[in-house]
């Protein structure tokens, strides 16, 4: 074989290593994690039937931004949930997987039995019969009548039903136990915290139906009004090629490097997550493009699951999108939701400095090589396709002049989908599968319309889940203001801590870890909204009664909520990594845990020490400044500690030091921040005389 022909093979082998994972291979895998959560695949007729009420439901809610039903919103609450839960029972399976040997995945009758009985009973208090309309219901708030109690239980117990398909079986029994708390408290001892006089079956039901606090209440009206529309503007946004540019413009601004395929993979996740808007879903999507890259880097199969499922994370970490929980810390505080991006600003640069470095350090380690990929110029790339970017900006400009944000992101949603127009009667292509041939313009116009239908009806069809768990949050948030439960348990955490020691400093610490050790575990078992809902009526209270203000404790809540999804043993976003990887699942998800570890530790910052508010933008600009630089030094610690390298390899002495250096330094105190930076210096300094004295193993100086 000649060299011209060795050449030609050695090229061909690099392509094909290189070559993104199929889409029919991605498809595949995402139907199989939907049959594990577990939904259906219709058949082609129902689809295109549940596509087009989704299609309606969008247009209505899009509607309602700016032409709001006049008799209020728990009116408009009452319609958006009768059109929603019904859909759920017909495009989520009884059972997680379908029956070996079934035909088709469409619904039976008993789903088309509970989707007409939810549609009765969520429409039942704004019917002229049998329950005299909406008026008449809410003059019997408090009294309800015995029509109103059935339509009330059974609504109960379709919701419940609703998220156990949607999210599994803990929620529904967490709801199941708050419920029989509520009636049979009046059973408990006395002497017991949490004891209550009891509240009857009839009074349940009334906070769970007819109460603000219930059904209703602000989870609900926070899916309604924010939660559905950011995912309906995902999803126009990604029909546009916006998640196909965000990859390309990640490759196209690193060089030729060894640490090039971890950087595209960092900045790609933080682009392709306010498409999304799941964790697990961009790891997923980024993992298909960028997988062969990081395997012909030399990336080990675990460590590039975690970090694909640390870039997904950040995402719903980062503004301005966020993740859903987000929206109800602006409700709950009575705050903009600008004020809350705002908040996140510093914490997002944390996390992505701690996952540049682990990047950088693993290059090192593992002896990355640079791979030669065909690459765009990046100026010209932002040129043709930077309007993507467009509509980022103007929920950001809209919400800094006083634009709510509802409507903030509905106008980027018409600019996104505008320039998706302009987009398509120019390059007569479609922007997610350019290789096919032009269509005329009027053949291009109509093929977009139906691609952003789609879109709205997809944006409505990945809200679902999230509407249930926010329905089904009204059990436990009625429960617990009726029985004054969260206050209770909110003493019982403080007073374990209280009972270890009487030094405020250290009840403050000892309840914030355990408070962030209790969020975490919670949110193993039940979504990330459900697992802020229930952890802020209860842990919120606690931080709060130790001097902690309430931007604290929610911003604290909220990542503990969200790193539940990559914390072992359960890590979804470290799973889904795995399966594209083809890595070992629980190695993946402990390289997951080492790339997210300074949004672990910096939340704790937050609450234990009053400079921890500087984090959050609390303070003078100089604050801000210095504490964040020192948060910095504590990250690049932690990433020296974890990953094993400093200026060279590190010995286990050296990584020693760098433990107390970065929990010193995330204090946040002179004294702490001192002795700090001592052990980090030192653990530099030795690391520079150890390299003297041995000739290192790997290069260290990046040629990036």
């Amino acid at each position: 074989m000649g060299p011209d022909a060795v050449d030609a093979q050695a090229a061909d082998q690099r392509r094909e290593m290189t070559r993104p994972v199929g889409k029919e291979q991605v498809d595949e895998l995402i139907a199989t994690y939907d049959e594990e959560r577990p939904a259906r695949r219709l058949g082609p007729r129902l689809d295109l039937v549940l596509g087009a009420l989704c299609f309606v439901i969008a247009v209505w809610v899009l509607w309602q931004v700016f032409f709001p039903l006049p008799q209020g919103n728990q009116y408009s609450l009452i319609i958006f949930l009768g059109a929603t839960l019904p859909l759920v029972f017909l495009t989520f399976r009884f059972r997680k997987r379908r029956r070996a040997g079934a035909r088709g995945d469409n619904p039976g009758v008993i789903d088309w039995l509970l989707a007409v009985a939810a549609l009765l009973v969520c429409l039942y208090p704004v019917l002229p019969a049998p329950g005299g309309g909406f008026n008449a219901f809410l003059d019997r708030q408090g009294q309800l009548s015995t029509l109103d109690v059935i339509a009330g239980a059974l609504l109960t117990v379709l919701l419940l039903e609703a998220c156990r398909r949607t999210t599994g079986l803990v929620l529904p029994i967490v709801c199941v136990i708050f419920f029989l708390y509520a009636y049979y408290g009046g059973f408990l001892p006395i002497s017991w915290p949490i004891s209550h006089a009891g509240v009857d079956f009839d009074q349940i039901i009334n906070g769970f139906y007819n109460d603000q606090s219930g059904f209703y209440g602000t989870p609900l009206d926070v899916a309604a009004s924010y939660i559905v529309l950011f995912t309906i503007y995902g999803a126009v946004l990604d029909a546009t090629g916006a998640g196909r540019f965000f990859i390309e413009l990640s490759f196209a601004l690193f060089r030729k490097s060894r640490s090039a395929p971890g950087r595209t993979v960092t900045l790609s996740g933080f682009l392709l997550g306010t498409v999304s808007g799941s964790g697990t879903a961009t790891a997923v999507s980024l993992g298909a493009v960028t997988w062969p890259i990081l395997r012909r880097a030399g990336y080990p199969r675990e460590n590039a699951g975690g970090m694909l499922a640390a870039a997904g994370i950040g995402a719903i970490l980062s503004p301005p999108t966020l993740g859903a929980a987000a929206f109800i810390i602006a409700e709950y505080l009575r705050v903009p939701y600008l004020q809350v991006l705002l908040w996140a600003v510093v914490p997002t640069i944390l996390f992505y400095l701690g996952i540049i470095l682990a990047v950088e350090i693993d290059s090192r380690r593992f002896g990355a090589q640079a791979v030669e990929l065909p690459r765009r110029n990046p100026v010209r790339l932002l040129l043709r396709y930077g309007y993507h970017l467009l509509s980022l900006a103007i929920i950001v400009v809209f919400l800094a002049v006083g634009i709510p944000p509802f409507r903030a992101v509905v106008y980027a949603t018409a600019v996104a989908a505008l320039f998706g127009l302009v987009e398509r009667l120019v390059s007569r292509h479609d922007p997610l599968d350019p290789d096919t041939e032009p269509q005329q313009r009027g053949q291009a116009m109509i093929t977009y319309g139906k691609d952003v239908a789609r879109a709205l009806s997809s944006g409505i069809r990945s809200a679902l889940g999230v509407v249930t768990v926010c329905a089904s949050a009204g059990v436990i948030t009625s429960v617990i203001v009726k029985t004054g439960l969260g206050q209770n348990l909110a003493d019982i955490l403080v007073a374990a801590a209280r009972a270890l020691t009487d030094n405020p400093t250290v009840v403050l610490i000892l309840t914030a870890v355990l408070a962030a050790v209790a969020v975490l575990l919670l949110g193993l078992a039940v979504p990330v909204t459900a697992s802020f809902i229930i952890a802020w009526v209860v842990i919120g209270p606690a931080l709060q009664a130790l001097g902690v203000s309430p931007p604290e404790a929610a911003m604290f809540i909220f990542y503990y909520a969200v790193l539940s999804e990559v914390s072992p043993p359960t890590a979804l976003a470290a799973v889904a990594s795995s399966a594209i990887t083809g890595g070992m699942t629980i190695p993946t998800m402990w390289q997951a845990t080492k790339y997210a570890l300074p949004a672990f530790l910096a939340p704790l910052a937050f609450v234990i020490t009053d400079n921890g508010s500087h984090l959050l933008l609390q303070g003078s600009p100089f604050d801000v400044l210095w504490t964040t630089v020192v948060s910095m030094i504590a990250i690049a610690a932690l990433a020296a500690l974890t990953g094993g390298w400093i200026v060279r390899e590190a010995n286990w002495l050296q990584r020693l030091l760098c433990l107390p250096a970065a929990l010193l330094l995330l204090y946040l105190h002179p004294v702490s921040i001192a002795i700090g930076l001592a052990c980090a210096a030192v653990a530099v300094i030795l690391n520079l005389l150890s390299s003297r004295r041995q000739s290192p193993t790997m290069q260290g100086v990046s040629d990036a």
